[in-house]
């Protein structure tokens, strides 16, 4: 019995030892060694300071820049550290209202556009973080971006087509757009 009870005892203290501290600094190294960028969070920098995340969106309700997906994570909106959907089933009442609700802001912020309002413009992804619109949401939002920063809407059109990211290796994903990074283009136009 002593040899079995010291035997499980160096294999927990061998294990322990392989699997919470050997691999994790190995894989955190080549990770740093090989994807220093995305090891370190994917940051954004600007001016030397971080200023967002390539992975997690951002709020954004300044008619001037492109608002991003709505987030249902709490108790602020793009919180990483409570990742999850709104888990509101389709014919749910409020979230029937919460759609309803975004899409009337939308319309608000940009009364003389008649389009439908993009799907994702007012549901939240399933893990309340998403980065990025699709071409159809950026386009919706031209018209009311142009006026607010005074510039051309085919000016703001080529800032979207600039920005849009393909499928992965031409057939994984959908094309998207990074909020953030497009509204930082916006920006660095004099």
């Amino acid at each position: 019995m002593l040899t079995h009870l010291r035997t499980a005892a160096m294999m927990l203290l061998l294990l322990t030892a392989l699997t919470g501290l050997i691999y994790p600094v190995v894989v955190t190294g080549l990770a740093q060694l090989v994807f220093p960028h995305q090891a370190n969070g994917s940051l954004i920098m600007k001016d030397g300071k971080p200023i967002g995340s390539e992975l997690i969106g951002q709020p954004f309700d300044d008619p001037k820049y492109f608002w991003s997906r709505p987030s249902a994570t709490g108790p602020f909106p793009y919180n990483a550290g409570a990742s999850s959907g709104s888990n509101l089933g389709p014919t749910n009442p409020d979230l029937l209202r919460a759609v309803a609700d975004r899409a009337d802001a939308l319309k608000k912020a940009d009364p003389g556009n008649t389009r439908p309002v993009p799907v994702d413009l007012v549901t939240a992804s399933g893990s309340g973080l998403d980065p990025h619109i699709t071409p159809a949401s950026a386009l919706y939002q031209v018209s009311r971006v142009a006026k607010a920063r005074g510039m051309s809407e085919e000016r703001v059109r080529q800032l979207v087509a600039d920005g849009t990211e393909h499928r992965q290796f031409g057939l994984l994903g959908e094309p998207r757009i990074n909020v953030l990074e497009l509204n930082l283009a916006l920006d660095s136009l004099k």
